[in-house]
């Protein structure tokens, strides 16, 4: 949990309100604003029913089972994926609130690079110029079991070591009991098992196209086996945001995610994609986000290929900082699908990338009423823009 001070703000709410902001450039909406669907024949099971059916590693991983029920009695269509965030209060003896953001109903690893991204800006902005951001793979449900059984293993010939109080767990949760280890800094976890050399050669090939898009975006990561949450909950990457002291060098969690894909299932009573994650501070002053006005986007950015969307990534966080709206379908892969949103946006100018124009460092410029298009270096997009006044259409709250 990071504390205010170490920030640039005075209070919670201050830091919430720019992180809400910088989650909504990207498209993220309230949990809130999600309508309920009154007419399911078949309720999703009740919060406490599954809550039962898990083993929690993890403290934030608990308040998962509340937002996936709260999706799968959503009016969301089948296919179509849910950018939302919310705020909730985590911590008992550290008072603390985490603002959570979701990506429902998307597999690619386009989600969890997008969340890193945010996450990232959102730790910049507050003013942690010294960042770590740690990844993991657990793989699936199916292919962590041998993984698993080592570490009990692993656990049952060091339990002399281990805290009396924490033995029990061993036997029925190693995972979990592993997860407690690695915060006390015990000895013994240096060397016990790393999930990813478990992985099957399918996940191995996700896996490194998740890595890709930090890469092209240009973030330095570190692969750490010492990542880890409940298989219950988690599948696949997990991923850690820190800070570090510059007294004692010691890193201080910023923020928490990964790929919630059985919790998510088994509220949707179908397999289901969700991947979150969760950036946690201390409570300071005002805790409710303060909302700015923002500008409606005049303009619309598609992508093309697996070039260019390894590239999008980049090219809207350069827009943010250089404060241009934009509307965005990072998580749709057809090029129609996105032109058909724009339509229905009825914004006057489209961006659009497709492989020739992420080579090129390049994106077209399309004006939509005459259908004309000029190609724009990416390194003069911004200015290109601005010069001509492509920004937003009105400013409303």
């Amino acid at each position: 949990m990071i504390r205010i001070r170490d920030t640039r703000h005075s209070s919670t709410a201050s830091l919430l309100g720019d992180a809400v902001q910088i989650a909504e450039y990207y498209g993220f909406v309230p949990l809130e604003s999600l309508e309920r669907n009154e007419t399911l024949t078949r309720k999703p099971p009740a919060t406490a029913e599954i809550e039962e059916q898990l083993n929690f590693a993890r403290r934030d991983e608990r308040t998962l089972p509340s937002i996936a029920r709260r999706i799968a009695l959503s009016t969301r269509k089948i296919g179509n994926a849910i950018f939302a965030w919310r705020v909730v209060q985590s911590g008992v003896s550290l008072p603390g609130v985490s603002l959570e953001l979701h990506v429902i109903g998307h597999a690619s690893a386009m989600a969890e690079a997008l969340l890193i991204v945010v996450g990232n800006a959102i730790a910049e902005a507050a003013g942690l110029a010294t960042r770590v951001l740690s990844i993991n793979n657990i793989g699936s449900s199916e292919s962590s079991g041998r993984y698993v059984r080592d570490v009990s293993a692993y656990l049952r010939k060091h339990i002399e070591s281990i805290s009396p109080t924490l033995r029990p767990r061993a036997a029925h949760d190693p995972i979990g009991t592993l997860v407690q280890l690695i915060e006390r800094g015990h000895p013994a976890i240096s060397r016990a098992p790393q999930a990813m050399e478990y992985l099957t050669e399918d996940e191995r090939k996700r896996f490194w196209e998740f890595l890709e898009y930090l890469e092209v975006f240009g973030l330095p990561y570190e692969l750490s086996g010492h990542v880890l949450g409940s298989r219950d909950v988690w599948s696949n990457s997990l991923y850690e945001i820190s800070t570090v002291d510059m007294e004692t060098q010691a890193r201080i969690p910023f923020a928490f995610g990964g790929r919630y894909d059985p919790v998510m299932s088994r509220f949707a009573r179908q397999p289901e994609s969700a991947a979150m994650i969760g950036i946690t501070v201390e409570s300071r002053g005002g805790v409710r986000p303060k909302k700015a006005a923002r500008s409606t986007p005049g303009i619309f950015f598609a992508h093309l290929g697996m070039e260019a969307r390894r590239r999008a990534l980049s090219v809207m966080e350069n827009l943010r900082r250089s404060e241009i709206p934009v509307h965005q379908s990072l998580t749709y892969e057809r090029l129609g699908d996105q032109m058909a949103t724009a339509r229905a946006l009825a914004v006057p100018y489209i961006l659009i990338m497709g492989h020739k124009e992420a080579v090129e460092n390049a994106i077209l410029v399309r004006e939509v009423a005459t259908n004309s298009q000029e190609q724009v270096p990416l390194d003069d997009l911004a200015n290109y823009l601005k010069r001509r006044r492509m920004g937003s259409r009105e400013i409303h709250a």
